[in-house]
């Protein structure tokens, strides 16, 4: 025994258990530590929504309330936006669904490094204040519903920004087109891809009177925050994964006609107004984010068509409130 008290011995000893908790996966660590930060931060979330502390929500309360006195036939779709507003709005639910799924589904990770990416990108996505810049997504559909009657919030009018993007009018509730939470893209037996939106929503196409498609919005599409500032963050892995194969597919579709095809996500859209500090260091994290991911994880692509919709971009504003029409 005395023999471990040899300067010699204790040295081997402490380098081999040195080596040894090397050997550990850090990543695995960094994923135990923010697991239950993420959700904390998820359940925060929830608590500032219902006890109306989130900004754009408590306006889309408002702005369903002034829009059914007017377009009361439109209750059904009206009183779904309204759940924007709450827990039992589709972009919370996707954040409980992601976290239940990096909690209990790991396996349905590629890498260590894709499933702490993950809780990042939710943690970050779970800010109030982030969040409520999402919202004036679906509180500007309400805006626009009210023919001018309502202000948009956080946006150039519809009109200013569709002259700034060159962009094509695809009708009300057109800031959503794209946005999981609200519908998916369908490709029919021509192999051409449509916008479907998801139960009450439809409402919305009913409005306009045509279906929208990945062709013409990819090309020609106006400015939305989902699609400019929140896409990474308020997506999961495998909807961005659907969202990168459909840009792929209509590339090569484009290019064996000879013709070009433009990602919708080439660049960002001008018509952000006002918006939080926080999302626009949301995009330089993002920008942080891409080049630190693991290249070979499915659910961190290094696409540029996946991850542009975090570059920097100058077409913030310091304008105020402007009218929708």
């Amino acid at each position: 025994m005395h023999l471990l008290k040899t300067p010699f011995l204790l040295l081997l000893i402490i380098i081999t258990t040195l080596s040894l908790v090397g050997c550990g996966d850090p990543v695995k660590e960094q994923i135990e530590q923010q697991l239950p930060m993420t959700e904390q931060r998820v359940a925060q979330l929830g608590d500032a929504l219902n006890n109306g502390q989130v900004r754009n929500a408590s306006l889309i309360k408002k702005y369903a309330d002034t829009v059914m006195v007017n377009k009361a036939n439109l209750a059904p779709l009206i009183n779904e936006f309204r759940k924007d507003a709450s827990t039992d709005g589709p972009m919370y639910k996707s954040l409980l669904d992601r976290i239940n799924t990096a909690k209990n589904q790991p396996q349905m990770f590629e890498s260590s490094q894709a499933l702490y990416n993950e809780l990042l990108n939710i943690y970050q996505a779970a800010d109030p204040v982030l969040y409520s810049d999402a919202l004036s997504d679906p509180l500007n559909v309400l805006a626009d519903m009210s023919d001018g009657q309502l202000p948009r919030i956080n946006s150039l009018s519809k009109s200013q920004s569709q002259q700034a993007n060159n962009a094509q009018d695809f009708g009300t509730g057109e800031q959503l087109i794209g946005n999981p939470s609200y519908g998916n893209w369908q490709t029919g037996s021509n192999g051409m891809s449509f916008w479907a939106w998801y139960g009450m929503y439809s409402m919305m196409g009913d409005m306009f009177g045509r279906r929208t498609s990945y062709n013409d919005w990819g090309r020609q599409r106006n400015y939305s925050y989902y699609n400019d500032y929140g896409r990474t963050r308020y997506s999961s892995p495998s909807q961005l994964k659907k969202q990168t194969s459909l840009d792929t597919r209509t590339k090569k579709s484009f290019s064996s006609r000879g013709q070009k095809f433009t990602s919708p996500y080439s660049k960002n859209r001008a018509g952000s107004s006002s918006l939080s500090s926080q999302s626009k260091t949301a995009q330089t994290s993002a920008n942080r984010f891409r080049t630190n991911s693991v290249k070979k994880s499915n659910y961190a692509s290094k696409s540029k068509s996946k991850n542009s919709s975090f570059r920097n971009s100058n077409t913030n504003t310091s304008r105020g409130f402007r009218r929708g029409k």
